[in-house]
């Protein structure tokens, strides 16, 4: 393992819930990071399967390995709730959250690092992730190119911001005052509330992160998803990209959806056209069509 001194501490933050399977192999990879100043807090909200013994396997090498190592289990909060608990522990200069049955590249904390210590106008920056199918076992990698993300980006979905690959400014975050808890969807919120007055959140064409896609995916959960999109939307219903943002965000449920029903995915897009017919000349609506033709 490569050394790296005088480095900035990281905080890395693993909240789990039922993913025995997993928790141990997310872990790891972040004792093999290459970098060597982080923290690691791992909280366990409330599982009900074997994840708890899965960790205590693996404190000590965790105690080995990071300058500060936390560990707690307890009745379930939620994710937010989780967060903002380990947020209040958190000591680091960085913050990097991962679902706990994600996988981080050996050098996604040392570049990562590197880079918002040469852009401090960036709240945070993310890459490409590799997509793990645990049903079939199948991946692919999903990278775009770099752009920085402005709110109205954001707002709109122009963004590509994948979870596992983030990492922010702390003070950033502690800045808006933590995860809403009564959001649904803390991540899209949280991108939102960090540049509503300025700044970026980057998208480095490198690829940091595997990301792990199977039932329990919380991102699977289509009417619950749905929801938390409108939630943020009224939150902003006086911009003036409101529409736009909310006829994305509508063609966002049909991408979705089209896993599922296309016929449900159709009658949604028409409700989205209605809306703002503008929306059909979007790079969006156009993938949504392709893959609405094919049987």
């Amino acid at each position: 393992m490569e050394l790296r001194k005088g480095k900035p501490l990281v905080s890395v933050v693993i909240p789990c819930y039922n993913h025995e399977k997993y928790v141990q192999e997310c872990i790891r990879s972040v004792i093999e990071q290459d970098y060597e100043n982080i923290e690691l807090i791992v909280i366990d909200d409330g599982s009900k399967d074997g994840s708890v013994d899965e960790i205590k396997k693996i404190i000590p090498a965790c105690q080995a390995r990071f300058k500060r190592f936390e560990f707690r289990y307890r009745a379930n909060k939620g994710l937010c709730a989780t967060l903002n608990e380990a947020l209040d522990w958190c000591e680091g200069v960085y913050l990097s959250c991962i679902a706990s049955d994600d996988v981080l590249l050996q050098d996604k904390t040392s570049f990562q690092v590197d880079y918002l210590e040469s852009h401090p106008g960036s709240h945070g920056v993310f890459g490409g992730v590799e997509v793990l199918d645990s049903l079939t076992g199948r991946r692919r990698v999903s990278l775009k190119r770099s752009r920085k993300n402005t709110f109205s980006d954001i707002f709109t979905y122009k963004h590509h911001l994948p979870a596992p690959t983030q990492m922010l400014r702390r003070s950033a975050v502690k800045g808006v005052g933590g995860f809403r808890e009564d959001l649904i969807i803390e991540d899209w919120s949280m991108w939102l509330f960090l540049t509503e007055k300025g700044g970026t959140l980057d998208y480095v064409s490198r690829v940091f992160a595997v990301y792990r896609r199977h039932e329990g995916n919380f991102s699977s959960k289509l009417d619950l998803m749905s929801k938390g999109r409108q939630q943020i939307l009224e939150l902003y219903k006086d911009r003036p990209e409101y529409k736009k943002a909310y006829a994305m965000a509508g063609l966002v449920g049909a991408h979705d959806v089209q896993t599922v029903s296309k016929q449900k995915s159709y009658t949604d897009v028409l409700q989205v056209i209605k809306f703002r017919p503008a929306t059909i000349f979007s790079k969006s609506f156009l993938s949504w069509f392709v893959k609405q033709c094919i049987r």
